[in-house]
C-alpha cells in the first residue's frame, strides 16, 4: 500500500493537468471575438443573467479607467453609426453612454439627418423649360447690368415679348453672375475705375533724396485708361500753390479729365481744389491708409523706384528732371504694360511693331540701365 500511494498521487496530478488543459483549450475556442459585434451578441445569449451583469460591470469599470486617460479615444465613422443605432434601441441610453457626451451623440444624429435629407431633396438637372432666347437674354442682362435685379430684368424681357416669372429670372441670374471676376461681381471701387478709366486721371508725389540727403519731390499725373504719364515736374518745396500751378499746366487748351484721384496729402489745399473746380474736374479723395484706391499711381511709383531712382545718384533738381523725363519717355513710348494687355501706352508711329521686317535697333535708356528694341522703319 505504501508503494501504491505515491503512484496514485502522480496519477491524480496527471488527470488534473489534463482536465485543466482541456478546460483552457475549451475556453480559448469559445472565447468571443470582441472586434465583431454579431459574434459577441450571439455569445452573450448563451450566458446567464448574473454572468452578463458581471461582464457589464467589468466593462463599465474599464470605461471608467478609460475616461481618466489624457487622450480621448478616436471614433471612426462606423463607430458613430453603431452608437447612434444602439442608443435608439435602449430606453435609458444617456445613462449607458460613457465615452461620449449625449449632446455629441445628438449632434451626430442631426448631421446624419441633414445629410439624408440633403441627398433626398437634391434637385435633378433638367432641361430648362423657358425659351433659349429668353435664357440667353437673362444671362446677358445679368452680366452687363450689375445694378439690375430680378424684377428689372423681368420687365425688360416683357418688353421683348418674353413672359418669365421673377423666380425663374433670379435663378438664372445667380448662375450667370457666379463665375464673374471680382471687379465685375459687385459694384466696388474697382468696378467704378473700370467703367470710367477713359475719363479719369490720378496724381501723386514721389519722395526721393539727393546725394546730400536733401528731399526732392516728383509730381506726376497718370491717365488710367492708357497708363500714360501725361504730366510730371520736380521740386524741393511742394506747396498748395505749386501743386495748383502743375494742375493748371497739365490741362492746356481745355483738355481735362472728368475725375481726378488724389490722396489726403496736405500738399493739396484750397488752391488746388479751386483750379480743379474751374477746370470742371471732379476731385476724388481716396480713403486714409487705402493705397489700393490709387493702385495705378502706386504701381507707377514702384516701377520708377525699381527701374530708375534706386540706381542713380541725384545731384540737383535739373539732373533729376532730365532723368525722370527720359524714363517717362521710355515708360510712355517703349515699355509694355501688363495692366493694358502688354501693350505700349503711346507707341511710336515709326515703330514696325508686330512685324518681322526691318533691322532691329537697340537704343540705350538711362545710360544703358534699360534698352529699347525696335525695328527700323
Amino acid at each position: 500500500m505504501k508503494l501504491l500511494s505515491p503512484l496514485f498521487d502522480i496519477l491524480i496530478q496527471i488527470v488534473r493537468a489534463v482536465i485543466q488543459h482541456l478546460n483552457d483549450w475549451f475556453k480559448a475556442k469559445t472565447k468571443p471575438n470582441n472586434e465583431r459585434l454579431a459574434v459577441g451578441v450571439a455569445f452573450d445569449l448563451t450566458h446567464s443573467k448574473s454572468e452578463l451583469m458581471a461582464e457589464n460591470a467589468l466593462l463599465r469599470q474599464q470605461l471608467i479607467v478609460l475616461k481618466r486617460q489624457v487622450k480621448r479615444p478616436q471614433l471612426t465613422q462606423h463607430d458613430r453609426l453603431r452608437l447612434v443605432f444602439l442608443t435608439s434601441l435602449v430606453q435609458r441610453w444617456k445613462e449607458a453612454l460613457i465615452i461620449v457626451k449625449p449632446d455629441t451623440l445628438l449632434k451626430w444624429h442631426r448631421q446624419g439627418f441633414r445629410l439624408f435629407w440633403k441627398q433626398k431633396s437634391k434637385s435633378r438637372t433638367r432641361k430648362p423649360r423657358i425659351d433659349p432666347e429668353a435664357l440667353a437674354l437673362i444671362q446677358a442682362m445679368a452680366v452687363e447690368n450689375r445694378l439690375w435685379g430680378a424684377k428689372r430684368i423681368r420687365d425688360e424681357l416683357s418688353k421683348l415679348g418674353h413672359k418669365v416669372s421673377k423666380r425663374t429670372v433670379a435663378k438664372y441670374m445667380r448662375q450667370a453672375r457666379k463665375d464673374l471676376p471680382p471687379w465685375k461681381a459687385k459694384q466696388t471701387w474697382a468696378t467704378f475705375i473700370k467703367n470710367h478709366a477713359h475719363e479719369m486721371w490720378a496724381c501723386d508725389f514721389v519722395q526721393t533724396f539727393d546725394l546730400f540727403f536733401g528731399t526732392i519731390f516728383i509730381f506726376f499725373i497718370v491717365d488710367l485708361s492708357s497708363r500714360c504719364v501725361v504730366y510730371f515736374n520736380v521740386t524741393r518745396a511742394p506747396t498748395d500753390i505749386w501743386a495748383a500751378r502743375q494742375l493748371r499746366q497739365s490741362t492746356p487748351q481745355d483738355e481735362h479729365p472728368r475725375f481726378l484721384i488724389r490722396d489726403n496729402d496736405s500738399k493739396y489745399g484750397t488752391a488746388f481744389n479751386w483750379v480743379a473746380a474751374c477746370t470742371l474736374i471732379d476731385v476724388l479723395r481716396t480713403p486714409i491708409r487705402a493705397p489700393k484706391a490709387n493702385a495705378i499711381c502706386e504701381r507707377f511709383i514702384g516701377s520708377m523706384r525699381r527701374e530708375c531712382l534706386d540706381h542713380i545718384l541725384i545731384i540737383s533738381e535739373r539732373q533729376l528732371y532730365r532723368l525722370v523725363k527720359e524714363y517717362v519717355e521710355y515708360f510712355n513710348h517703349s515699355r509694355p504694360h501688363q495692366g493694358i494687355g502688354s501693350q505700349i501706352p503711346q507707341p511710336r508711329v515709326e515703330d514696325n511693331r508686330g512685324t518681322q521686317e526691318g533691322q532691329i535697333l537697340t537704343v540705350p535708356v538711362l545710360g544703358g540701365l534699360h534698352h529699347d528694341y525696335r525695328r527700323a522703319a
